[in-house]
This record gives structure tokens, sequence and C-alpha cells, in this order.
């Protein structure tokens, strides 16, 4: 790539630049966002990124999301990259900044609460779990919080997801699952008469909650009852409306599959289906 032009600081670590063709890309290095706007970037080894046609969501979760995190998004991405011998989808550095800032904002918010750590994931894919270890301890160090090992599994997760598929391998879900899925989204749709963006990354992480909540309590291993009691009821008598509408997906799934989902399990729901809410709410407003 010949040198470009940053055109517009993001951040002090992110600029939107123009390549030496005219097209636009988003690029990433230590302190391309501190010099006036616009200048010529010509030490390309000080960009460490680029992502070209990047969609309106990504650019949101830029501004959203302190320049920190997607930091240290990225230095966990280029870590993995070294242990993961499959190809990362390039814009997971996007998807798990937004999950480092959800997580930290929960703990915040909900410091008790408990979330689950799976033994099976840690088995099945012992390098992605490496990885959500050694980022669960990056993160605590270099933004100085303190997220529980539990974030293990949904870091790890978010690698395993972001890999390239082998060539012929089944990914689909079972028909079921997406059924139910569906269902869970039409019921958050009529409960608070919004429409969901089915593309965005809130209404993506409330999917693959609602893919891991279904295969805990098919295998009768839900969230231990009570673990989050006093928060449960907290949230239920400030958000009564979430609570119902959290409920009644609940009820659904359990009706269709014969299982029973716990308090903890309808409050961890809760707060992904509020996300939701609170995100579509914002936007039809704007």
């Amino acid at each position: 790539m010949d040198a470009i032009k940053a055109v517009k600081k993001i951040n002090n670590n992110v600029a939107v630049c123009l390549d030496s063709n005219g097209d636009e890309l988003v690029a990433f290095g230590k302190g391309l966002g501190f010099p006036k706007m616009p200048y010529e970037i010509t030490d390309l080894s000080k960009i460490t990124m680029t992502f070209y046609k990047l969609n309106f969501h990504y650019y949101q979760l830029l501004k959203e999301i302190p320049a920190a995190i997607f930091d240290v998004s990225a230095d966990i991405v280029a870590e993995a990259q070294q242990v993961i011998p499959k190809s990362l989808n390039p814009n997971l550095i996007f998807s798990l900044a937004d999950h480092i800032n959800f997580a930290i904002t929960r703990l915040k918010d909900y410091g008790g609460m408990q979330l689950p750590f799976s033994y099976d994931v840690e088995q099945l894919y012992p390098a992605e779990t490496q990885v959500g270890y050694d980022a669960v301890k990056m993160i605590n160090q270099r933004l100085a919080v303190n997220l529980p090992n539990s974030e293990v599994t949904a870091i790890a997760m978010h690698f395993v997801n972001s890999q390239s598929p082998e060539v012929g391998a089944e990914n689909d879900e079972p028909a079921s699952v997406n059924d139910l899925i569906e269902q869970a989204t039409k019921i958050i749709e009529q409960e608070f008469d919004i429409q969901i963006d089915r593309k965005e990354f809130t209404y993506n992480r409330f999917v693959m909650h609602l893919r891991y909540y279904i295969k805990r309590i098919q295998e009768k291993d839900p969230l231990t009852e009570n673990d989050n009691a006093t928060l449960f009821n907290t949230m239920k008598e400030e958000d009564p409306q979430i609570y119902l509408g959290a409920k009644r997906i609940a009820d659904d799934i359990d009706t269709q599959l014969h299982t029973h989902s716990t308090k903890d399990e309808i409050f961890y729901l809760m707060i992904y289906v509020k996300r939701i809410v609170n995100k579509e709410s914002t936007q039809k407003k704007e």
C-alpha cells in the first residue's frame, strides 16, 4: 500500500483515511488520530489494521466504545491469531470490543451476577479457552477492572464462532433452535412495539445467548437457582415489562422443550432483552 492520507479522527488510535486510489478505509494504529487532519501517513508500519467499506454499525461502535477497549481488543485478536491455526474473521475486533464493553458495563451494574463457565467448551476448544484466559487477564490489567473467569467461556466462543469453517462443515443450527430464536425475537417486537435489526450487534449477542441458554436447559445444566436472587428481584421491580417479556420467552421455550428455566436464567435473559429494547427504542427516536 502506498502512502495514505488521514482525513478524519475517530479516536487517538483510529482514523478515517483515503488510499492512493481515493478509496475510503479505516486505519488502526497507535497515535494515528493525534496529528491535525488531514495529513499523510508515510510510515505505514504504524498501521496495524485497515478496514474498507466499514458498515454503519461498526462506525457506531467506534464512536460509542472507548478507544482503550478497542486497543485491548486488537491486541487480544493479534495474540490469538498466533495460537489459533484457522483464519479469524477480520471483523472480530469489533464484536470482541463490543463484548468487552458490555461485560464491563454489566460488571458495574450487576456486580454480584454469576455467569456460566463451560467446562465443555474448555475441553472442546482448549486453544480458544486459553485465549479467553489470557484475554481476561489482559483486560483486567490494562483496563483496571476485575472481570471474573466466567468471561473466559464467552470470549473463547467469540473466537470459535469467528473461525473460517472447513469446506463441507455443517454449521447450521437445528431448525427447532432457529424457530425458538425467531419466536423469541417476535415476542420482543410484540411486547415493546419495536422492529429489531437482525444484523445489529446487540441482536447477534442476544441470539448467541439464546443458543447457549437453550443448550443448557436441554442438557439439564441451567444456571444455579437463586445465585442472583436479590438482583433478580430488584430488576423485576424496576423493569416489570422487561421481566414479563423475558418470562414470556422463557415460558414459550419451556413449553416447547418441556424444560424448566430457573430465575437465574430468566434474570440473565432480562439483561439481553433490556439491551435490545434500549438500543431499538433509541434508534426509533432518532
